[in-house]
């Protein structure tokens, strides 16, 4: 059996004109827990100094993640210590980012400032690790159509390639979501060579509806002989939270396919963890956006090393605008 502990770290000046959390979600077996104590450590322990180079040295990295463990998932779950982590940094095959939840045109929300924050700080990222892509994974804007070019003027600033799904936001019809994004509601691509799935979830009108399973078990037949498959969909398809809704005959569909390594879901804005369903993780990422979730608003990033080992971990920029934290 499996438990979950998320812990915050403060990185101070890592990045040039900004700050950032890193949430490290530390897995452990009940059998052998290994748990560290940390409300022991002061916060100024783990801070760097404002002059820290863009790109991290070994040192400084081990230095300031010494106490801190990652989620290591590779079917079965694991602790790495802050060295180990920075030596699989080298072996990345696939760097991106997922953040979600935006919604933009949200009445009575800092909507611009949130999405310029996110494009800000993921960019900063970008200039340190790079990132192969990003994915906005649903609930751009907040039900008005009006606000969807803007919305995308706003994400055109992501300096890497960026894909989008539909959330029940989202209230736009296919032709107007294909004439926007010049991508269709339901797409795939293939990013060094591993399958990116991304369905839509959402009727147009605010309702959640169970993905396309005809296309998507036609794109995982496509994507069958790659090694990794990586799967997007707005809303939760388990009801684990508040707001999700169930499709059994998709966790039947998936899994038949042993090559998926993760799915990704938005929508609940106070989840920011991980549902394990058999070998394969469901992964949450908080929100950038809207008037309620978790404490902060943040962007989950996703390592995807050549042995096939996938680590991830939130991002949590802590410089305020009025009340906005990320």
């Amino acid at each position: 059996m499996l438990f979950l502990r998320v812990q915050n770290y403060d990185f101070t000046g890592v990045f040039p004109e900004g700050d950032f959390r890193v949430i490290f979600m530390l897995c452990f077996d009940a059998k052998r827990p290994q748990v560290p104590d940390f409300d022991k450590f002061a916060p100024n322990q783990l801070k760097m100094s404002p002059k820290a180079p863009q790109n991290l040295s070994r040192r400084s990295f081990i230095r300031n993640i010494s106490l801190a463990s990652a989620v290591l998932l590779t079917g079965k779950v694991a602790n790495l210590s802050a060295a180990e982590v920075f030596e699989l940094r080298s072996k990345v095959k696939l760097r991106f980012v997922v953040a979600s939840d935006s919604h933009y045109g949200q009445p009575n929300t800092l909507f611009d400032e949130m999405i310029e924050k996110m494009t800000g700080v993921v960019n900063q990222f970008h200039n340190s690790s790079k990132l192969d892509f990003c994915v906005i994974n649903g609930d751009i804007i907040h039900d008005d159509k009006k606000f969807l070019e803007p919305a995308k003027q706003k994400l055109d600033a992501l300096t890497m390639p960026y894909y989008v799904t539909r959330g029940n936001h989202d209230m736009v019809t296919p032709e107007h979501w294909q004439q926007v994004w010049n991508m269709p509601l339901n797409h795939d691509v293939t990013v060094n060579n591993t399958g990116i799935i991304l369905g839509d979830t959402s009727d147009g009108k605010g309702g959640y509806v169970s993905p396309d399973l005809q296309w998507l078990e036609s794109r995982l037949e496509a994507h069958k002989n790659k090694k990794q498959v990586l799967l997007f969909l707005h809303i939760p398809q388990a009801k684990w939270t508040k707001h999700a809704i169930d499709t059994p005959a998709l966790f039947e569909l998936i899994g038949r396919y042993s090559n998926i390594k993760a799915v990704f879901h938005g929508h609940e804005h106070d989840q920011d963890g991980v549902k394990m369903q058999g070998t394969i993780p469901f992964l949450f990422d908080s929100h950038i956006g809207g008037n309620w979730g978790t404490a902060y608003k943040g962007f989950r990033v996703v390592e995807l090393l050549k042995d096939g080992t996938l680590i991830t971990y939130m991002m949590n920029p802590v410089d305020k605008l009025n009340e906005l934290k990320y």
